[in-house]
């Protein structure tokens, strides 16, 4: 089923991201921007969290998360901890969310408009998992450029 297979893939991405947030070598370097890069590594991460919690968390498992966007961007200086913490309490928001679907819910409209069109619940939780994967693969390259 279609939920065990986004079961394991977010929480095989959200992992890695802690891994990801774990290698800074130098902490203060999770916030450096620089050049072209205009988000941080710990704003993409921020934003992960949000995104996540929104979408998945308060829409599908009604956790009541409310999400400030604005903060994900401007937040500094959150230590490695705090975000480790934030990103092992999303594992948990997505996986319980996520688990009690059914075949119904995952083809039923997805109860929000995001984008312009219409969309069922599966077709928007794939968005999701490559929404992840895509931000993590910017946090590995932010690491490995800025993380002297």
């Amino acid at each position: 089923m279609l939920t065990k297979t986004l079961e394991t893939l977010f929480t095989r991405d959200l992992n890695r991201l802690k891994i990801e947030i774990e290698l800074y070598q130098d902490e203060k370097s999770i916030w450096i921007v620089d050049k072209e890069i205009s988000n941080s590594a710990g704003n993409i991460c921020l934003h992960i969290i949000g995104n996540l919690n929104t979408y998945i968390g308060a829409t599908i498992g009604k956790t009541n998360y409310i999400r400030n966007r604005e903060l994900e961007f401007s937040l500094k200086d959150i230590s490695k901890s705090e975000l480790i913490k934030k990103i092992e309490e999303t594992i948990l928001v997505v996986n319980n969310s996520i688990r009690n679907l059914n075949n119904q819910d995952l083809e039923a409209e997805y109860p929000i408009i995001v984008f312009k069109d219409k969309m069922s619940t599966a077709f928007f939780l794939v968005h999701l998992a490559t929404h992840l994967s895509y931000h993590l693969g910017q946090i590995n390259y932010h690491r490995r450029l800025l993380d002297k």
